[in-house]
C-alpha cells in the first residue's frame, strides 16, 4: 500500500527545497533537507522542476527503461533487433515514467497548498511562481493523459494535505476530456495574466534566480504557455467535444501574435540547459549508458529514417547519426523487415550507422526541451494550411525546418564531447536543398510533411511528442516484423496503465479497467 501512495502524495517536506537555484547549478541545500529551515513557494518551485527533470533532460531511465523498448520502436526513432512481442509495452516501462510523473506531481501540489496557505500580500507577490508551476505542469501532465488517457489527477499527490491519512488519500481517476478542459480553461487565463503581471524588484531578482528554464522572463513564460495551449488545442482539434472550442480558441491566439505571442525562434525555447556536470543537480551522464549499454545494440539508426534523411539530402542527418565504422562512410539504417540473427550480425558488423555520439549518445551537456520554434512553426503550418492560408502555411514550414537545422547544430556546440569531430555548420544552401527536395509546393498530402518532420524533429528530444502527432496524423506510417505467437501485433495507440494501479489502487483502478488497453484509442485520436 505505502509503496504507491509514496509516489501519489509524496511527503515534500523531506525531499526537495533549495535556497536558491540558479542556471548554472542547484546547491547542496537542494540534496540535504537537514539545511532546510522553512517550505516556500520559490523553492518549491525549483523542487518541482528538480522532479520533473528527469522527463526533459536525457535521462537513462526514460531512454533506456522507457522509451528505447517502446516508442523509439514504435515511430523507427532507432534500430533494434526484432524480438517476440517486441510491440507489447512492458510494465517497467511504464511503471518508471508513471513513477516520475507523479513525484512531480506531488511537488506541485505541495507547492499549491504552500501558495494557498500563505497571506495576501504574499500571494501577490509570489504570483508569478504559481502561474510558471502551472504551465510546466500542465506541460507535463498532457504528456501523461496523452499517453494513458484517464489518469488520477485531482485527488492525486494529496497525502500531506490529508494529514497522511492513507484511506482518503486513494486517487479517483479523472477522464482524459476532463484534464484538458481545466487546463486549457486555466491556461487560457494564466495567458492573460502573464501579459500584464508586475514583480517587486527582490522578487524580480527570486524569480531570475530560481527559475532555470526561461532565466526569470515572463514573456518568454508567456510564449511558453500560448505555444503549450496552441499544441493542445490541435492535439484535440478534430474530437466531437472540443472542435468548435478548439477552431474559436486557436483563431484568437494565431491571428492576434501581439496578444497572444508564441515561441517562433529558437532563442524564445523553453528548454532545460546543462551548465555544470560537476555539481549533484540536473545531469545528463547517464545518457551514455542509454544509448552505449554493452551488448544491448542500442544506438542503431533505423533504415525508414536514415534513408529519409539520405535521399532528400537533410542536413540534420551528420549532427544526428554517424556512419558505421565499417561503413566506409555511408549511411546505413537497420531494415526491420530482417530477421533477428540477420539484424544481430548486422548490429555487430559495423556498417550499420549510430546515434552521432559526440552530438547525442555522450553529449552530457544535451539540453531538456519543453517546447521550440520547430514544434510551434509546424503548428502553425498545419493551421495555416488547414484555413484556407497556403502561403503563410509555406512560410512557417520553412522556418520550421531551418529552426530544426540550427537546433541539432547548437545541441552538437553545446557537447564537450569531440571522438566525432563536429560536421561543418549547415549553409543556407544546404537548407534550402532540402526544402526543395520535399517540394512542399508540389507535395499532394502536405499535412503528411508536417508529420514527418515532427517525427524526424522530435526524434530523441521529444518522443511523446512525437508518438502523440503521429497517432493524430496517422503519417509517417511504419512496417514491423511479427510473428504468430505475438500478442500484439499492431503499434500500441497507448500505453497500458502501470501494474501498480491494479495492486495499490484497485478500487479506483477498477473502475477505469475496461479501457485499460493498448488498442483503445484516447478521444482525440479519430484518425
Amino acid at each position: 500500500m505505502k509503496r504507491y501512495l509514496i509516489f501519489m502524495g509524496l511527503s515534500v517536506a523531506s525531499i526537495i527545497y533549495t535556497t536558491s537555484c540558479q542556471k548554472s547549478a542547484f546547491d547542496d541545500y537542494y540534496r540535504d533537507p537537514s539545511k532546510v529551515t522553512e517550505a516556500t513557494v520559490e523553492r518549491q518551485f525549483s523542487g518541482m522542476i528538480y522532479s520533473y527533470r528527469q522527463l526533459i533532460v536525457p535521462d537513462y531511465g526514460n531512454l533506456f527503461v522507457t522509451l528505447r523498448p517502446t516508442i523509439f520502436r514504435y515511430l523507427h526513432i532507432s534500430g533494434w533487433v526484432n524480438e517476440a512481442n517486441h510491440l507489447v509495452p512492458g510494465g517497467a516501462a511504464i511503471e518508471d515514467r508513471w513513477t516520475r510523473y507523479y513525484e512531480g506531481l506531488a511537488q506541485f501540489k505541495e507547492l499549491e497548498n504552500i501558495y494557498r496557505k500563505s497571506v495576501a500580500v504574499e500571494q501577490e507577490e509570489k504570483r508569478i511562481f504559481y502561474l510558471a508551476a502551472k504551465v510546466l505542469f500542465y506541460d507535463q501532465t498532457q504528456q501523461t493523459v496523452d499517453l494513458h488517457g484517464d489518469i488520477p489527477w485531482t485527488e492525486a499527490g494529496l497525502l500531506n494535505t490529508n494529514n497522511s491519512d492513507y484511506q482518503s488519500s486513494y486517487p479517483a481517476y479523472d477522464r482524459a476530456q476532463d484534464i484538458y478542459t481545466v487546463m486549457l480553461d486555466d491556461l487560457k487565463t494564466i495567458s492573460d495574466e502573464l501579459r500584464t503581471i508586475t514583480l517587486t524588484p527582490a522578487m524580480t531578482e527570486r524569480f531570475n534566480t530560481q527559475d532555470v528554464i526561461n532565466s526569470g522572463d515572463i514573456e518568454l513564460w508567456e510564449k511558453y504557455c500560448n505555444s503549450l495551449r496552441v499544441r493542445m488545442l490541435m492535439r484535440v482539434s478534430e474530437s466531437t467535444e472540443f472542435a468548435s472550442r478548439a477552431s474559436q480558441e486557436l483563431a484568437e491566439i494565431i491571428n492576434n501574435p501581439s496578444t497572444y505571442p508564441m515561441i517562433t525562434t529558437n532563442e524564445e525555447n523553453a528548454q532545460l540547459e546543462i551548465h555544470n556536470i560537476d555539481d549533484n543537480s540536473i545531469q545528463t551522464k547517464g545518457i551514455r549508458g542509454a544509448f552505449e549499454a554493452e551488448g544491448w545494440l542500442v544506438n542503431l539508426a533505423s533504415k525508414r529514417m536514415i534513408d529519409h534523411m539520405v535521399e532528400n539530402e537533410d542536413p540534420r542527418l551528420p549532427f544526428i547519426f554517424e556512419p558505421g565504422a565499417e561503413a566506409d562512410g555511408d549511411f546505413i539504417g537497420l531494415d526491420q523487415s530482417l530477421t533477428s540473427s540477420e539484424q544481430s550480425n548486422l548490429g555487430r558488423g559495423g556498417t550499420i550507422s549510430i546515434f552521432n555520439r559526440s552530438t547525442i549518445s555522450r553529449n552530457e551537456y544535451f539540453m531538456g526541451v519543453l517546447f521550440s520554434a520547430t514544434e510551434a512553426n509546424l503548428l502553425l503550418a498545419e493551421y495555416y494550411q488547414k484555413n484556407g492560408n497556403p502561403t503563410a502555411a509555406k512560410t512557417a514550414f520553412v522556418n520550421a525546418v531551418n529552426a530544426s537545422v540550427d537546433l541539432y547544430r547548437d545541441i552538437r556546440a553545446a557537447s564537450a564531447e569531440n571522438t566525432v569531430p563536429a560536421p561543418p555548420d549547415p549553409t543556407q544552401t544546404q537548407k534550402n536543398t532540402y526544402l526543395a527536395n520535399l517540394d512542399w509546393d508540389g507535395a499532394s498530402n502536405k499535412i503528411e510533411l508536417i508529420a514527418t518532420q515532427k517525427w524526424i524533429h522530435f526524434g530523441i528530444i521529444q518522443t511523446v511528442q512525437a508518438w502523440s502527432e503521429i497517432r493524430r496524423y496517422d503519417y509517417p506510417t511504419f512496417d514491423f516484423r511479427v510473428q504468430n505467437s505475438d500478442i500484439q501485433k499492431t503499434v500500441p495507440v497507448k500505453f497500458n496503465l502501470p501494474p501498480s494501479e491494479s495492486t495499490y489502487n484497485a478500487e479506483n483502478y477498477n473502475a477505469v479497467r475496461d479501457q485499460d488497453n493498448v488498442n483503445t484509442k484516447l478521444f482525440w485520436d479519430v484518425n
